[in-house]
Formats: structure tokens, sequence, C-alpha cells
């Protein structure tokens, strides 16, 4: 029985180890790695740090591609994993440790974060992150706007 769950628990922990190679590369000003990581699904969804919430492979890629546009010196940590799988479906219990610059804005946080993983055709991708709010990222790209 360990062995029948470590194959699935195993998939889901490299499909969550892309994931936060991408999360960290987007947090240096490159984004093409979340593709690799997501499902392209019309049924993915996102509420990140930044708020919003986004339905669909289309809305879900856009942040990732304008969050790497303004971001440099970016570092991306989990701790407190907890992953569980349920047949072709799995989640993952973390928190993120942040630290990058964000507009020539220094930025660090902890925030609790939630992902969602499906098996398409033999691959773990994601299909859902979210993580808590966090006010300076908030602050930081309202006062983006304000200039734009």
């Amino acid at each position: 029985m360990a062995t029948e769950q470590a194959a699935p628990e195993t998939g889901v922990r490299a499909a969550s180890d892309r994931f936060y190679e991408a999360l960290e590369q987007m947090a240096n000003g490159d984004a093409s790695a979340m593709a690799d990581a997501w499902s392209h699904a019309d049924d993915v969804t996102t509420m990140h740090p930044i708020g919003g919430r986004e339905v669909g492979w289309d809305e879900v890629r856009e942040p990732w591609g304008s969050i790497a546009d303004i971001s440099t010196d970016g570092t991306i940590s989990r701790s407190d994993q907890v992953l569980r799988v349920f047949g072709d479906i799995a989640y993952e219990l973390a928190t993120e440790t942040v630290s990058m610059t964000l507009a020539d804005t220094p930025v660090e946080g902890e925030y609790r974060a939630t992902n969602v993983y499906r098996l398409e055709d033999g691959e773990w991708k994601m299909v859902h992150h979210h993580s808590d709010l966090s006010e300076p990222f908030v602050e930081i790209l309202e006062g983006l706007n304000a200039g734009a």
C-alpha cells in the first residue's frame, strides 16, 4: 500500500517543484516556465497575492507575465508542505516565503498557499493556485496603475 501511494505523491511533488521553480523564475523576470507547470484547460483558476481571480488558461497566464515584467532579485521557497492525492486530483498546502523586487521596491513576506493538481495525460499539472492577499504587492501595483 505504501508503494502505491508513494508513486502518485512523487509525481505531485515533482509538479509542485516545477511550479515553484517557475514561480521563482517569474520573480526574476521570466514567466515562460509557467506554461509547463500549468494545465491549459478552461477550468484552471488563480487567486494571487496581488488580488483578483482568473478563470481559464488565457486569464491565468496573463498576471504571471505582467508580474515578471517588473520583477527582479526573487527567491521563493516553501515550508510546511502537505500533499494529499485522491485519484487523479491532488492538493498541496504550504507557506511561501517571498523576497523579491517588484517595480524597484523590495518586498518580503510569508503567505499561505493552496495548490490543486490534476493528472492529465500521465502528467500532474497545476489547475489552481491561491495565496494570501499581499498588501505590499497590491499597494505597489496600485501605485503603478495610478501613474499610468
